[in-house]
C-alpha cells in the first residue's frame, strides 16, 4: 500500500488515480494519521450498442403529427 500526505494527494490526485490498479490502495495521511484511502476499482468494459437493440421495447401509442407543426418554418 502506498502512503502519501494530504498535500501530495491534492497536487497529484489525477496521476494517483490514473496509476491505481484494481484492488490497489493509496493511504492518505495528515499529521501521520490516516484520513482517507483510495481503492482502485475494476473497470468494466461497456457493451457496444447495436442497431435495433430496443426493437420491441418502444411502442407508438398513437400516430400524431400535430406536435411537428411547432417545427415548421
Amino acid at each position: 500500500m502506498t502512503t502519501v500526505t494530504i498535500e501530495e494527494a491534492q497536487s497529484r490526485l489525477p496521476l494517483l488515480i490514473a496509476e491505481l490498479k484494481p484492488g490497489e490502495e493509496v493511504l492518505i495521511v495528515q499529521h501521520n494519521q490516516p484520513v482517507a484511502r483510495l481503492v482502485g476499482e475494476e473497470r468494466k468494459a461497456r457493451k457496444r450498442r447495436q442497431a435495433g437493440f430496443a426493437k420491441g421495447v418502444l411502442a407508438i401509442i398513437e400516430e400524431d403529427e400535430e406536435h411537428l407543426k411547432d417545427f415548421e418554418e
